[in-house]
């Protein structure tokens, strides 16, 4: 299951603080990026996890953030696995 969060600029360091030290949503995957690499505000967080640390993660920053829609959580999936798929490329180069 993946979901992706956005924060707020000022609430960004304490709700990417309480994902990563809480013992259940800190054991999923998740990926910070600056609003700005999909030409929007804040910061997102993709959060790639069952079922049970997602929920968790919603109830944990329900103050700090917000669940984003489908459109925007579609654009911030394609923007880091583009990145991703730049970063192996250009591994794969190096290795040659």
């Amino acid at each position: 299951m993946e979901i992706v969060l956005h924060f707020k600029s000022e609430n960004y360091a304490k709700g990417k603080d309480v994902l990563l030290s809480d013992d259940v949503v800190g054991r999923a995957s998740l990926v910070f990026k600056e609003g700005s690499i999909i030409g929007k505000d804040g910061y997102y967080c993709l959060l790639s996890g069952t079922e049970e640390q997602c929920k968790r993660a919603l109830e944990l920053i329900k103050d700090l953030a917000e669940e984003v829609n489908d459109e925007t959580k579609l654009q911030l999936i394609n923007k880091i696995k583009e990145e991703e798929d730049r970063a192996i490329a250009g591994f794969g180069n190096i290795l040659g």
